[in-house]
Parts: C-alpha cells; structure tokens; sequence
C-alpha cells in the first residue's frame, strides 16, 4: 500500500473508487492506480484493520458538482448533468483518501467465506457468555477480519457496560484477540438491513453509512403527519429519507409562495393554503371558500413591488 505522506508532496494522479465493505456496512473512498469495475473485490484499511470491501462505483467528479435545485441530474454520467461517472476517471487523490491495499485474492476470498461461516456460531457462543455474566446487553453481529485474527462483536446497550470478564472469557475460547464495538439502535439497523415502509431496503443500509441527524422539522417541512408510528422507521426513530429530501423541499418552496401568502386574481385576493411540493401546483383560496389549483410556473416574484404576481396568460384564462 502507498504510504500517504510519501506521496503527499507529489503530484500524482490516481483513480478514486466507493468502497463498501459487506460485514459492517462501511463506505469510503479509496485510490487505486488502475482501473477497476463494480464489483471487484478488493483488501483495504478500514478502522479496524485491513479487510475485505467491494468496489460499488467511482467517485464522483469534484468538477461535476451538483447545483441546488437542478433536476437534470440522472446518475448515468453523461455529459449534460454531471452525475456519477461511470467510467473511472484519473483525478488527484485528496490527503484523506488512502489507497487499496492490493486486489483480493482467490484464497482470501475462500478465507472471508469461511470466516463468514463462523460468525453466527460465534454469536451463539458470546450470547452464552452474555448471560453466565449477566450483563445487560444486546448481541448484534460477529466479524472475523479478513487481515489479521480478530472477532468484532458489535452490540446495543441502554448504558455503559464493564464486559472486561467477558472478554477473558471470550479470549480462552477463539484464542485471538476480541473486539466488542457498543453501537446505537440506528447503527443496529444499518449493520443488519431489512425492508422499509416504502418496501425497500433501509436507506441506512444501502447507500449510506453516516447516519444523519433528523429532525422533527423535517416532517413539518414536507407536511408530513407528525404521528411518530407514521414518520418513525423499524429501528424507532425519524425515517433517515425525512433528512434526504429535506434540502430538496426547500429548494423548491424558495421559489414559490410560502402558505398564507395573498394572490390577486383579477379584482379578488386569494390566500395561498397549500403548496404541493410533488404536483408543483399551489392550492389557493377565496373569501368565500372556492378553492383553485395553480401551478408553480405561473408565479413569480415581483422585486420592485415585493409581491408574489400571478401570470398575465392565467388570469386571462381565470378571468374568462
């Protein structure tokens, strides 16, 4: 593996690649000096040591950089939208990104498909220990490293937990060393996956490994029902998608008048009462209770007057 502050002061170019390892979760970002595929298997760094990871796509372009409120973007990597690349790319490696190890090989990966045979009789024999010491905490998953003997146990616990006697014990039965990892009931989801309420994978678990702060304000933003069993995913708390299309509505109501705003439509003021984010219409009422739908493009912004106008081609439809 490049030593990183060996090639800090050079001005060399490598391909940069998304990294996702299949035991845990993780994603980074790793330079490599050709050019590999989705897919490709791969031994790199990670917190805990050298493991395998797959290769999921190349790193997106730093000079293709996404502009708030673009809707052009499509992921393909074509020249007009500047999504991911699909083809890797030569780019400069940031001080941040270390290399790949090296490219995993054949009996590595027989060795990963043995460890991963063991990891629930692992699981099985720490549960037993758990409760002969009595302590008060949940076992989620065993991961042997690929790069060195070693068994991570990642676990829940509503408090901090003195598992000292139970890593002794657990030392005499694999005779390498142990490793227990207390995680939170979000980071529970995103090791174990499942399916969502939109009947998909947990976003934790499938595109993303930082677990963003989500907020109940995010649900009002959106006009969401703030019924928690509504709004709340499998693992109890807010929906990680609330924080994903949140800057996304904003976005779009900048561009538009907020609730409460009044139009004039010919010799009447109509308030605004909705402002449909997904139909891109504007529901808009009069004094004496009808209500219309307008869409977003027949509004604007008047600088001069401070006032939201309506479209001169609409009201002359309203108005016939």
């Amino acid at each position: 593996m490049k030593d990183k502050k060996a090639r800090a002061t050079t001005d060399e170019k490598a391909y940069i690649y998304i990294i996702k390892n299949p035991s845990y979760n993780d994603i980074c970002l790793c330079a490599y000096d050709s050019i590999l595929y989705p897919g490709t298997p791969v031994v790199y760094d990670t917190r805990f040591g050298l493991d395998l990871g797959i290769v999921t796509s190349p790193a997106p372009d730093p000079d293709k950089t996404y502009e708030c409120g673009s809707t052009s973007v499509c992921g393909a990597g074509c020249e007009s939208c500047g999504g991911m690349n699909m083809e890797p790319v030569l780019m400069d490696v940031p001080d941040d990104v270390d290399y790949i190890d090296h490219l995993a090989t054949p009996e590595e990966m027989e060795k990963y498909e043995v460890n991963s045979g063991k990891e629930e009789a692992a699981l099985r024999v720490c549960r037993e220990k758990v409760l002969k010491h009595k302590l008060n905490m949940k076992l989620v998953t065993a991961h042997f490293l690929l790069g060195e003997p070693k068994v991570i146990f990642f676990f829940t616990a509503e408090e901090r937990v003195d598992f000292r006697d139970l890593v002794k014990d657990l030392v005499s039965v694999f005779r390498m060393r142990i490793e227990l990892r207390q995680i939170g009931v979000r980071d529970e989801s995103r090791l174990i996956g499942g399916l969502s309420v939109c009947g998909r994978d947990y976003c934790c678990h499938s595109i993303t490994s930082q677990l963003e702060p989500v907020t109940i304000k995010m649900a009002k933003e959106q006009n969401l029902s703030l019924n928690s069993m509504k709004i709340s995913g499998p693992c109890g708390r807010l929906l990680c998608c609330l924080a994903y299309e949140y800057d996304y509505y904003l976005e779009e109501k900048a561009s538009c008048p907020p609730e409460g705003t009044r139009l004039r439509l010919g010799r009447d003021l109509w308030k605004v009462t909705e402002v449909n984010i997904l139909s891109h219409k504007l529901t808009v009422q009069a004094s004496e209770g009808q209500t219309m739908f307008i869409p977003f493009t027949e509004v604007s912004y008047n600088d001069e007057t401070g006032y939201w106008d309506v479209s001169e081609e609409f009201q002359e439809d309203f108005l016939e």
